[in-house]
């Protein structure tokens, strides 16, 4: 049937691709390796892995930065077992530039042309059954070329076209933004991408760093350090991982990451990588100015090139950000992911942080009252050990006569005691000052009288309960009279019945 709902053909990826681990590490301190060949870098296997910047597959931004495989041709020289990076000083790198057919565009303009033509009949004027039919079925090609799914039906002697969200016609399309890194290819960064979660990889991670070191064939020289882990969406864990050569003379230098990650993409190590759970590896360098001018002006397989142009426009930072083609919902789930976990991390990070300064403070407040405690003890120890040296000078100089230099201080202090006692000078100006604060003191405690000023409805309200409440003391003022007057007649009626049997009995 040509009415075909199943899922787009063209979702492949390379994390997909690969078959998951069956678990743990796949075996760590077990994976079998060739030492002898396994670890040559001195003719790297070009494997031509397309990214980002290829014709057909343009929108895996991770996957596409900076993955060239054709690497310098002398590395293996100067070290003897075939293991190595190369010699230190001793090797003529030549860098070849092809890039690993990143921008290689091939030139397939007569099958373009046919699958434009195909698509627009499919479209437009499909002769499938040659009756009215035909316009339902051009309707339903439209509907399936914008949702980027199925097949398009057109001509009973010609393949039907098969729609992808790559095609120009898909509307779930947009444009985002994604940070370019900024590591030189010397820093030898390599991303691992691990189906694990990040506990699993911190609490395996010396096991990690040996099985990774045994797929390097188990060199000596070589040394695997992990730069940094960090969480992913999905129960995923990105390793960030560079590789140290040491030479025999005791210098050591970082393997580059382009080298490191043609030796990784071979079969028989991407094999071993997969049975330790990694699903995807790249490298983590910045892209040259030529790679980015080409990206910029090439759009996207399936992107329209004024939407493309509008996003170099938009760019809020193009000396940082670089635009990236998002397709589909699938990848518009991934990339919310990829921002709400950041923006956990954000806020984790930002609790540390606030945690942190709280306990500055506590540590800050504590100090400050050391530090006055201190110089309290401090002023308290000065004045002690000045009496004492006065005392002790006294005691030295008892018996002698005053000197010149004694005179002249003595002289020195009565100028000043004077200068102190002048009606004028500091002693007139402290008096001034002690009546001022007397007044400010009296006049301090004096209470000033405070005016408040109620609203005219609140007022009438208060009014109104005060009214009842005095109608209210009214009521029981006049109850309580009656029953004084009530109890007056009792006690008057008693004390005549008392005199009346008085009389009786006597």
């Amino acid at each position: 049937m040509a009415f075909n709902f199943g899922a787009p053909s063209g979702t492949s990826g390379s994390a997909a691709a690969t078959a998951a681990p069956t678990g743990g590490f796949g075996g760590f301190g077990t994976t079998s390796t060739t030492a002898g060949s396994a670890f040559s870098f001195s003719a790297p296997a070009n494997t031509g892995t397309t990214g980002l910047f290829t014709q057909n597959k343009g929108f895996g931004f991770g996957t596409g930065f900076g993955t060239t495989t054709g690497t310098s041709t002398g590395l293996g020289t100067g070290l003897g077992t075939g293991l190595g990076f190369g010699g230190f000083n001793t090797q003529q790198q030549q860098q070849q530039s092809t890039l690993g057919g990143l921008f290689s565009q091939p030139t397939q303009a007569p099958a373009q042309s046919n699958q434009l033509i195909n698509t627009a009949s499919a479209l437009s004027a499909p002769t499938l059954l040659g009756d009215e039919r035909d316009a339902i079925l051009a309707k339903w090609n439209q509907l399936q070329a914008f949702w980027g799914a199925g097949k398009g039906y057109f001509n009973n002697n010609i393949p039907p076209v098969e729609f992808t969200q790559e095609n120009p016609f898909c509307r779930f399309k947009a444009v985002g933004y994604s940070c370019m890194p900024n590591n030189k290819d010397e820093d030898g960064l390599v991303v691992l991408v691990f189906i694990k979660k990040e506990t699993d990889i911190r609490s395996q991670q010396q096991q990690l760093v040996e099985s990774l070191h045994k797929v390097l064939g188990g060199n000596q020289t070589l040394t695997v350090n992990v730069e940094g882990i960090k969480t992913l969406p999905d129960d995923q864990t990105e390793v960030v991982i560079y590789v140290v050569e040491r030479s025999p003379n005791g210098t050591s230098r970082r393997v580059p990451a382009t080298t490191l990650y043609a030796h990784f993409e071979q079969v028989s190590i991407k094999t071993q990588l997969q049975q330790l759970g990694v699903t995807l590896s790249m490298t983590r360098t910045e892209l040259s100015p030529a790679q980015i001018k080409q990206l910029l002006q090439n759009p996207p397989a399936g992107v329209d090139p004024i939407i493309w142009e509008q996003a170099k426009v938009d760019n809020p930072d193009s000396e940082k950000l670089i635009p990236v083609p998002m397709v589909g919902f699938r990848e518009l789930l991934r990339r919310l992911k990829v921002q709400d976990q950041m923006t956990k991390q954000h806020q984790t990070r930002l609790d540390i942080i606030s945690e942190d300064i709280s306990e500055l403070q506590k540590n800050q407040t504590t100090t400050m009252a050391k530090i006055a405690q201190y110089k309290r003890k401090l002023m308290d120890l000065s004045h002690r050990t000045l009496q004492v040296l006065i005392k002790q000078e006294i005691q030295r100089k008892s018996g002698y006569a005053i000197q010149a230099d004694e005179e002249q201080l003595r002289v020195q202090l009565d100028t000043i005691q004077c200068e102190l006692n002048a009606p004028t000078q500091f002693k007139g100006r402290l008096n001034e000052l002690m009546s001022q604060i007397r007044m400010q003191n009296h006049f301090g405690a004096v209470k000033t009288e405070e005016r408040y000023y109620i609203d005219a409805d609140l007022l009438r309200e208060i009014k109104q309960h005060l009214k009842q409440q005095q109608e209210g003391l009214s009521h029981l003022i006049s109850i309580i009279k009656d029953d004084l007057e009530d109890i007056k007649l009792v006690e008057h009626g008693l004390n005549e019945t008392i005199h009346i049997r008085g009389g009786v009995f006597s």
